[in-house]
């Protein structure tokens, strides 16, 4: 297996928001903002792994902003860590408005792809090799969150974890800074 960095898996996709793609308030939908995050992620697995990935799981999406009729949908998005046959992926949001010039993020989030064989069955991927301090900071940050997925989804206990307090710790920090 060759090694790659975040920047061969980064991926961005830029969509103008029509008609069809909203809600009755003139807001793109939900549901439609997530199919274009999964298409990014699946590029930037795709990319790093050179296989066919498929979603194993979103971590929590928060619309902070609604992205309007008109404005311009830009999604970013390049892996994080690479796990044995898993790898996490950051997305990040902007919705764009051409007419003023403006530009605000809306949300991110993290997505975990599996690269599989033409059987479905999970196979072995490239290494990463961050190559930035921030790059460093994200894998480390994927590991953290890898031990959440897996308590969450029973596949370990809380008590296995050791770092799972410290991790808690600063889920709950994390959003008390956020608050206004």
């Amino acid at each position: 297996m060759k090694s790659k960095t975040p920047q061969d898996s980064y991926t961005e996709i830029t969509e103008m928001v029509l008609p069809n793609d909203t809600n009755p308030l003139g807001n793109l939908m939900g549901g439609r903002l997530l199919h274009l995050m999964d298409i990014a992620a699946a590029i930037a697995a795709g990319r790093h792994s050179n296989r066919v990935c498929v979603t194993a799981s979103v971590d929590f999406v928060d619309f902070k902003s609604p992205i309007k009729l008109g404005e311009v949908v830009i999604i970013t998005a390049r892996v994080t860590c690479a796990f044995t046959t898993s790898m996490e992926i950051k997305l990040q949001v902007w919705a764009e408005n051409t007419l003023h010039g403006t530009r605000r993020e809306c949300n991110h989030a993290y997505y975990t792809f599996v690269a599989v064989d033409q059987g479905g069955q999970p196979i072995p991927v490239n290494e990463l090799k961050p190559t930035t301090a921030e790059e460093l900071e994200l894998q480390a940050g994927a590991k953290r969150r890898r031990e959440l997925r897996l308590i969450l989804a029973g596949k370990r206990t809380p008590e296995e974890v050791a770092p799972f307090k410290e991790l808690l710790q600063q889920r709950i920090d994390e959003q008390q800074t956020k608050k206004p």
